[in-house]
């Protein structure tokens, strides 16, 4: 079965062109190479994946209460936001 992890990893990669093993957990989006466009890509591709809104303010990222400073706070985020929406 693929996992909430393994399915942000592989977005992160596509998003990053890197292969899924190049992505580090503590590795930040910039670490990887991503900007703040492929970061909204990245949010939407989320999204669409699991079906789920993030509470993502592309305008002021560090305002939002998305947590992006790591690809491991990103999968925790949406485990949880996944979580949620099975209730």
């Amino acid at each position: 079965m693929v996992t909430v992890k393994d399915q942000v990893i592989e977005i992160i990669a596509e998003q990053a062109v890197l292969e899924v093993q190049d992505v580090k957990m503590d590795a930040t989006l910039e670490d990887l190479g991503i900007d703040s466009l492929g970061l909204v890509e990245s949010i939407f591709a989320i999204e669409e994946a699991f079906d789920i809104s993030v509470p993502f303010n592309a305008n002021d990222p560090k305002s939002s209460e998305f947590d992006i400073t790591s690809v491991t706070s990103i999968v925790t985020a949406v485990e949880g936001l996944v979580a949620a929406q099975k209730g």
